[in-house]
């Protein structure tokens, strides 16, 4: 159960229409519980099901935990639906997604920690290759994968463009993918978790303190995340305000902006604006 390569072209999501709840053994987190997954929603209920479903058919001892800046869509119901299964969750306007994240995770007591936004998935036993990367590199304050870029209707478009850690090529573009990553809880915590003041390049100022507190980043190279594009997401909306907080990111961390930035600039944003809904 899970996501699973079906049909060719496409994602088996057959899944979605079997909410058993009685077919997951996962319920509220026992003390030995490896990993603590903040998902933080808004307005998502056409992908939060899937996620769940996603993370409680993974084979590892996991808390989960729903911060929901206050739906108006069906989200509070699937989550009455899920309640016996959830650590915790809420249903009110928050101070936005890092806040949210900070909370979720700050709720837990896993060893290891991770979130997942509500449209994105993890991949079958994409969980336990993490968790088991994570245990075989315990020098590494985080761990990332593969994943692959998907549609609103679970279709693949190409796998996200990852690499082993290099920090000079790290200062280039982000290549970790942010639902194919796992954290040690001490490094979040030494670190702050994310920053409340970035909107968009959030997760790219987190792996660079990371790196900068823990050394390199372990790399595995196996897809164990589906990583969700498609029209409502905030940086094809906002692609301007995406690329200016990502160089200055670049710049607090590496100390200067390297020049394919400017170059990539006028594609990479052209693009995303013709992506986005307000181009039509």
């Amino acid at each position: 159960m899970g996501l699973a390569w079906g049909v060719p072209g496409h994602l088996d999501v057959s899944y979605k229409y079997r909410i058993a709840m009685n077919e997951f053994t996962t319920k509220r987190p026992a003390p030995s519980a490896r990993c603590t997954i903040a998902i933080p929603t808004f307005n998502h209920g056409a992908f939060l099901e899937r996620a769940l479903v996603s993370v409680f058919s993974q084979d590892v001892p996991v808390e989960v935990i729903v911060l929901d800046a206050g739906s108006t869509d069906n989200t509070r119901e699937i989550l009455e639906r899920w309640d016996d299964k959830l650590a915790y969750w809420r249903s009110h306007p928050d101070g936005g997604q890092a806040q949210a994240i900070n909370e979720g995770i700050a709720r837990g007591t896993a060893p290891y920690v991770a979130w997942l936004n509500s449209d994105d998935a993890y991949m079958p036993s994409g969980l336990e290759r993490l968790v088991a990367a994570l245990d075989a590199q315990p020098a590494v304050p985080a761990v990332y994968g593969r994943s692959m870029v998907i549609d609103a209707n679970d279709r693949p478009l190409r796998p996200y463009s990852t690499e082993a850690w290099n920090r000079s090529r790290f200062a280039r573009r982000c290549f970790i993918s942010q639902p194919a990553t796992i954290m040690r809880r001490e490094a979040w915590e030494a670190v702050g978790g994310l920053d409340g003041a970035l909107g968009y390049a959030l997760d790219y100022d987190l792996w660079w303190r990371l790196a900068e507190y823990g050394g390199s980043l372990g790399y595995l190279d196996e897809i164990v995340a589906a990583t969700r594009a498609h029209m409502v997401t905030k940086t094809i909306r906002n692609p301007v305000q995406h690329y200016r907080e990502a160089m200055r990111t670049v710049r607090i961390h590496y100390g200067h902006v390297p020049l394919v930035w400017y170059a990539k600039m006028p594609v990479s944003v052209g693009v995303r604006l013709l992506m986005s809904p307000f181009a039509r």
